[in-house]
């Protein structure tokens, strides 16, 4: 349902993009440790040319950097939409160590920094862009579920008050390998799901984008 939503914030900036002199259509989308959100609804949409994630880091400046990548994508192509998940590039900015009241660092806002470095970039070369910036935050997943997942979180429910009343307990219901099983806590707590630069999701967004696969000088 999430990544459905942002589809739809991806093809509007996509439309804005392709009616303006070198439109640039630039969305965020959530994402603060790992970037699936961002790589689904870019493989969804179809017509993203940069598809930035906290798993993979990038540089802004230099030849190899995401701004002479994106200049050189406008020369050809007139047109250039990003996707980036807010955990990404936050090595870019000054972040300080504040903490959320649910003790999360406080990440400094990647989508609002990329506006103003790209239009700095191309007012320094003097090169018209027509840059439009979508934020659809929460709201990507504060709408009704899908049917897929209505189906799929009503199954969950049921195996859930199946194993309670089992006497399970220390565990929660997932699905693993096509079926609904029961996970220790100690499992599902052993780490953080990210995205393998090596994985073939990965290889698929950058089929897709055609972006440079490595966006960095070292």
């Amino acid at each position: 349902t999430a990544f459905a939503e942002a589809v739809k914030a991806v093809s509007a900036v996509h439309v804005e993009a392709r009616g303006a002199v070198n439109g640039i259509g630039l969305v965020k989308l959530m994402g603060r440790h790992s970037g699936f959100i961002a790589c689904f609804a870019t493989l969804a949409a179809q017509h993203v040319d940069f598809c930035l994630i906290p798993e993979v880091p990038f540089e802004l400046e230099g030849s190899r950097g995401l701004l002479e990548a994106l200049r050189h994508h406008i020369g050809q192509r007139k047109q250039a939409v990003i996707v980036v998940a807010e955990g990404a590039g936050q090595d870019l900015m000054q972040v300080s160590d504040e903490k959320d009241a649910s003790g999360n660092p406080r990440f400094g806002d990647i989508g609002l920094f990329l506006k103003e470095k790209i239009t700095d970039f191309f007012a320094g070369r003097r090169m018209e862009i027509n840059l439009k910036y979508v934020d659809p935050s929460y709201i990507i997943r504060s709408v009704p579920a899908s049917p897929q997942d209505n189906v799929y979180c009503t199954r969950l429910a049921q195996a859930a008050v199946h194993a309670g009343m089992s006497g399970r307990t220390n565990m929660l219901v997932g699905r693993w390998h096509g079926s609904f099983v029961h996970i220790p806590f100690d499992l599902v707590t052993h780490g953080r799901r990210r995205i393998d630069p090596n994985s073939d999701l990965w290889l698929s967004v950058l089929e897709t984008t055609r972006q440079p696969a490595r966006m960095r000088e070292a």
